[in-house]
């Protein structure tokens, strides 16, 4: 029985692109939470080390080495700052956060370049904006989605990432260009639509359609380096984010499990770059959101 189950979590980790995703979205659900197979590898192997059985220990082998190949380096520390870093935060706020101004002061503590912020709600918008403007003087919002930045921003304008299955109003996605020293950069921001886990397997179709509405932006955005900040509402392992992740690079180093607060056990929350390198991706400290903050250092070579 042991000597199953490792080889079935081992088989999972490895094919999960071949687990169907027609029924109920399984695919998405498995890739969701997939990192969270190592508590299978620990309990196989520890079974496997009670009963003293050289099958099963041998077994017991195979989704060690395949969760490792898999997630182990996310686990190793990153490389250090250059001298062409920025450093940029992502953080869903929260339309219920009751204290938007200690939000604002705990990330720009942080001293990143770009902040990117959703669930934008008035009045709390007019308070993010009034305690960024000392540090943050450039900014840009399109409906519930802004970013902040130390440097000038220009060509400002709203993305459709709206699904067809939405028909109040819906903004959730802008597209700026960042002045940085090292250079312009095309910036998008994002809020794709909440997925739900259900009896019916996992609700995440208007999610997966508002990713390929972005994914397609991305494709044909003219500058060469892209960064993508936001909630996607969904892991990087996840295939419903293909048709970003698949355009996009995602940090190589660290989880930065983000939401829920109380207990995160899923980063939702993403950092992705064209022609820039992402680094060692973290948490910051809680806010007064039901997300934690993100980081990430974005090299420019």
């Amino acid at each position: 029985m042991t000597a199953a189950l490792a080889v079935v979590t081992a088989a999972l980790l490895v094919l999960h692109p071949a687990v169907p995703h027609s029924v109920g979205h399984l695919g998405s659900l498995l890739e969701s939470f997939l990192p969270w197979l190592g508590l299978v590898v620990l309990v196989v192997l520890g079974a496997a080390l009670l009963r003293r059985s050289r099958l099963a220990c041998a077994a017991s082998l195979l989704p060690v080495v395949a969760w490792t190949h898999q997630f182990g380096a996310l686990l190793l520390p990153g490389p250090g700052s250059g001298p062409r870093d920025l450093l940029v935060v992502q953080h869903n706020v929260s339309d219920e956060n009751p204290d938007p101004a200690g939000t604002a002061r705990a990330l720009a503590a942080a001293g990143p370049d770009l902040i990117a912020l959703e669930e934008l709600v008035p009045p709390a918008l007019g308070v993010y904006a009034r305690t960024l403007a000392p540090d943050y003087p450039h900014h840009a919002v399109r409906g519930t989605v802004g970013l902040w930045s130390k440097h000038p921003l220009t060509r400002t304008r709203g993305v459709d990432v709206k699904p067809r299955g939405i028909t109040g109003p819906w903004s959730r996605g802008l597209r700026t260009v960042a002045r940085t020293p090292y250079g312009e950069a095309a910036v998008y921001v994002a809020h794709l639509p909440s997925v739900r886990v259900g009896a019916g397997g996992l609700a995440s179709a208007s999610r997966d359609e508002s990713a390929a509405l972005l994914g397609a932006a991305v494709a044909a955005e003219e500058y060469e380096r892209v960064l993508l900040l936001g909630d996607l509402n969904g892991t990087v392992d996840d295939r419903g984010l293909a048709p970003l992740t698949s355009r996009l690079d995602v940090p190589r180093r660290g989880f930065a499990l983000s939401f829920p607060t109380a207990l995160p056990v899923v980063r939702i929350d993403q950092v992705m770059a064209r022609s820039v390198s992402v680094g060692r991706i973290r948490t910051l400290p809680a806010t007064g959101s039901d997300h934690l903050p993100v980081a990430a250092r974005i090299g420019f070579g």
